[in-house]
């Protein structure tokens, strides 16, 4: 047994564990990361979080802009790895995606998933399930998604998806995110 290591370990747990709690306070959630970029995407993106962290197939909606009154479920991915969970929702019409840098085909031994946002894409909920089908793509929890749609979808730091253009403020409040 490596007691100091194990001792350093219980340490940084207790760090984390008051780190997480204060977290918690800020959202009025569990700390997780999922609630936690619903959270952050509920104060970059105006969007009204559902009243229950339950809500079937959907986090919340936008509250002004182009997409006001549009439903939305919120993703915050550590790595990006090309997939994205979905669901059948018909009441859903976007997913809005934090993502953290890019998964490389490497072995995830000794590596960690950074807490941090790179990247944020906007997809038609709809639209994605429809090519989906076409393509014969099972759909649900890690559902594949094309590199072509990925760079599609993408609205911050470049916005090629021009459903949601960025304010200056919006990308400022995501660039502080990074890493």
């Amino acid at each position: 047994m490596d007691a100091k290591s194990l001792a350093r370990a219980e340490a940084l747990l207790r760090e984390r564990n008051a780190i997480d709690a204060e977290l918690a306070g800020l959202m009025q959630r569990p700390m997780t990361s999922g609630h936690l970029g619903e959270w952050i995407a509920a104060q970059v993106f105006d969007i009204e979080l559902e009243s229950s962290a339950a809500a079937e197939g959907i986090d919340g909606r936008f509250r002004s802009g182009l997409l006001h009154d549009c439903s939305v479920n919120v993703k915050w991915y550590l790595k990006r790895e090309g997939v994205l969970d979905t669901t059948e929702s018909a009441i859903l019409d976007y997913y809005l995606v934090l993502a953290g840098p890019p998964s490389g085909a490497v072995s995830s031994k000794g590596t960690t998933r950074p807490w941090c946002i790179q990247a944020v894409f906007l997809f038609d909920a709809r639209q994605l399930r429809a090519e989906q089908t076409a393509q014969g793509v099972r759909r649900g929890v890690a559902s594949s998604v094309t590199k072509q749609q990925w760079a599609a979808a993408e609205i911050y730091p470049s916005g090629t998806n021009p459903r949601l253009a960025l304010t200056p403020q919006q990308a400022e409040q995501l660039s502080q995110f990074g890493l």
